[in-house]
């Protein structure tokens, strides 16, 4: 007699399922934590990276403005240079920029009609659009009033920019030399030697990325000083007049 042998296949049961599951979601969810992080601070870092591109535009704007400034004692209605510190903090004086200074085919050459190569430039800080505070810079040719597009447009070099300081190096009020914010144009006739720029950018606010503060510093030497009125005229200040 002969017996045939049956094969029993064991199933899974449901709670070998429901372990499988549970097994699989945490690889799941592991995999999308991580995948998150790496996200995050690739936007951190593409952040960082911005707020270092800002701030170097900025200071290097600067930088090539105020190594063509220009004052005249005996023209100081033109050529005045003014700074002013707080949440409304400018700093403007005249200078002969560069041509690769921003906007510069708009005054030289043949679409301007005309080569205004030293011209009025204005570095303040205003309120943006999205709360913040943006820090712009606007141009006019020496001798002319600045045209409306530079008073409704101007170009924006930083947006989000926390605090904008301009000190300057000079002596005070006990006959030291030090770093001023307060400029007095009755008891200083002339432009100052050093300017000391102070800049702090907060990250793009506007998808709520938590980059953090870019802070920077740099100190200008002012290459030229104001030309004195007899010089001007043509009158040598050594010889007895």
């Amino acid at each position: 007699m002969k017996f045939l042998r049956t094969s029993h296949r064991r199933g899974f049961t449901l709670v070998e399922i429901m372990v499988a599951v549970m097994v699989f979601s945490l690889v799941i969810a592991s995999i999308y934590a991580t995948f998150t992080l790496v996200l995050k601070a690739r936007v951190v870092g593409m952040d960082t990276a911005m707020q270092a591109q800002r701030q170097r535009v900025v200071l290097r704007s600067i930088g090539d403005a105020l190594m063509g400034i220009e004052s005249f004692q005996a023209s100081q209605q033109y050529y005045w240079f003014k700074l002013k510190n707080g949440d409304d903090a400018y700093l403007s004086f005249v200078a002969r920029l560069p041509d690769t200074f921003a906007r510069n085919g708009k005054f030289v050459g043949e679409a301007a009609g005309h080569d205004a190569n030293s011209r009025r430039v204005t570095f303040s800080l205003e309120n943006g659009t999205e709360g913040g505070k943006n820090l712009v810079v606007r141009q006019s040719p020496i001798l002319m009033e600045m045209d409306e597009d530079e008073k409704q447009f101007p170009l924006v070099l930083a947006e989000n920019v926390k605090k904008f300081t301009v000190e300057w190096w000079g002596t005070n009020e006990v006959n030291e030399a030090a770093w001023s914010t307060d400029w007095d144009d009755k008891q200083t006739n002339s432009i100052p030697q050093m300017l000391r720029v102070h800049i702090v950018m907060g990250a793009n606010t506007d998808k709520g990325r938590d980059a953090p503060d870019f802070e920077a510093t740099r100190i200008y030497t002012v290459p030229s000083q104001m030309m004195r009125a007899e010089v001007q005229r043509g009158i040598n200040p050594l010889l007895p007049h």
